[in-house]
């Protein structure tokens, strides 16, 4: 596992992934640098929120209570707040032995690491004491002929205190960059799907799934210099209920999100997850100087895809339960990445 993929305490960060000699992911050489300049989140586990919540407030949880947050990001609040799990140092990784990662057949391997978190009860003002565990499983599947790579990541998170109810969405912020560039040009990317939510100037949904209006996504399509640019929530099922989503998506199958590739690099990686939402960015806002003898990394250094729920989900009637851990229940997502080299 230490030889291709590599983690942090800090933030249970994924802090390299190597394809045929290239790290495929953003990053530091060590946790201190991550702490003093890791402002795109690259490779942290993001929580206990996940995305935005509009107005830095949730309306109405626990028997109609409002609760406030530090605006962090316009009016709304970001990734957990200012200090959000990604920025604490959590327990691990523990080695927890051999798993089998749900959905992928015939992984060799799987060795399985496991990092845990207790956030009390009012942290960056949310609700509830909650007990987080995120596994990461390591192998290696052959398809076609071809060896490929695989990390899976399961989340799990229980309410045990200080409230009935509290709001979670977590996810994986690594950025990548298949090109062994500087830059994501020259990029192919792939959706499963054209629907998004339509998004205010701070990026809180403004109605409900519609079609992305500006490239067809579920075609093969190139990113170049600066354009297309995405920041954006797509939905994976636009004909499912948001409200059918079970706190739990952990048993659902994966769906493949997005597939990516560079013709000069020659690596490719698949994108997997059991979630019905996932943001799409195009790293327009990158902006890392040279440190610890990494060049600097600017616009478009890397890319995104963060399983999630749906954004401002807590504050959208219709949406809530996805985001609602109520306590005697478990919040669950799985995300897995597939990469190899041809």
């Amino acid at each position: 596992m230490a030889d291709e993929i590599s983690f942090l305490p800090l933030g249970a960060i994924i802090q390299s992934f190597k394809v045929g000699g290239v790290d495929i992911v953003q990053g530091f050489p060590t946790q201190d640098l991550y702490a003093s300049h890791n402002s795109p989140h690259f490779g942290a586990t993001i929580g206990r929120v996940a995305n935005r919540i509009s107005g830095a407030k949730i309306d109405s949880i626990n028997g109609g209570k409002s609760y406030s947050f530090v605006a962090n990001n316009g009016p709304n609040t970001l990734h957990g707040g200012d200090v959000g799990w990604g920025k604490w140092i959590w327990d691990g990784p523990t080695p927890v032995g051999v798993r089998k990662i749900p959905g992928i057949e015939d992984l060799k391997g799987g060795e399985t690491v496991e990092f845990t978190l207790t956030s009390e009860d009012g942290d960056e003002g949310f609700p509830g004491e909650i007990l987080v565990k995120v596994f990461y499983t390591v192998g290696k599947i052959v398809e076609g002929g071809k060896e490929i790579t695989v990390l899976g990541q399961e989340y799990e998170a229980e309410l045990v205190g200080g409230a009935e109810e509290t709001v979670i969405n977590m996810t994986n912020h690594s950025y990548f960059n298949l090109s062994g560039g500087p830059s994501i040009e020259g990029t192919v990317v792939q959706l499963c799907t054209n629907s998004y939510l339509p998004l205010d100037e701070w990026g809180i949904p403004t109605s409900g799934p519609t079609t992305y209006p500006n490239v067809t996504t579920t075609t093969p399509f190139t990113l170049g210099a600066t354009e297309p640019d995405f920041d954006d929530c797509f939905i994976v099922n636009r004909s499912a209920s948001p409200s059918a989503v079970p706190i739990d998506t952990r048993d659902l199958p994966l769906t493949k999100l997005v597939s990516a590739s560079h013709p000069d690099s020659k690596v490719h990686l698949d994108v997997f997850s059991t979630e019905p939402a996932f943001q799409f960015y195009t790293g327009k806002w990158i902006d890392v100087p040279a440190v610890g003898g990494v060049p600097a990394r600017g616009s478009r250094a890397g890319f995104c895809v963060e399983p999630s729920r749906y954004v401002n989900a807590i504050n959208v009637d219709e949406w809530k339960s996805q985001m609602l851990l109520k306590k005697g229940e478990k919040y669950g997502a799985r995300i897995v990445y597939k990469a190899w080299k041809e």
